[in-house]
């Protein structure tokens, strides 16, 4: 019996390595952990091709996405958002505009938005002029221009 055996990573896993990687384990550890969850498989030339086509695909998709989040970041950046809510003689609003407010606007004017990339620490509950970060992408943030105004 070999004292140790190579697999190769499908994904990433705590002191041993991340996806793609071809690392040397002991048998059991192999067979009886990595397998079976489909955290490894046998280094065979076949899977190292395979994982490095399904690294390249994974490549080329996250640079369309990024490329994409960059034309949305220009878009959402241009764009100024004015919201009429019932609000009290201080400027307090009766109820708050929240993240899914934010969301219907944005596709009233025109564009598509996840409210889950909004990122507003709470909810907005007065009158004002807000800049609102949205992350598009890991390292795509767009600054959507708010302003909340009274009925």
């Amino acid at each position: 019996m070999p004292a140790n055996i190579q697999v190769l990573l499908r994904q990433d896993v705590d002191k041993l390595g991340k996806s793609g990687e071809l690392v040397r384990v002991r048998p059991g550890f192999a067979r009886n952990y990595l397998l079976p969850r489909q955290f490894a498989v046998a280094a065979t030339t076949a899977a190292v091709h395979r994982i490095e086509h399904e690294r390249a695909v994974a490549l080329a998709r996250a640079e369309k996405d990024k490329h994409d989040a960059e034309r949305t970041a220009l878009v959402l950046s241009g764009l100024k958002l004015q919201l009429a809510r019932k609000a009290g003689e201080d400027g307090r609003l009766f109820g708050s505009v929240t993240t899914k407010d934010l969301e219907a606007a944005v596709r009233a004017a025109g564009h598509e938005l996840d409210r889950k990339k909004i990122q507003l620490a709470e909810p907005l509950k007065s009158t004002g002029s807000y800049e609102v970060q949205v992350r598009l992408a890991a390292s795509v943030i767009a600054t959507l221009h708010v302003e909340v105004v009274s009925k």
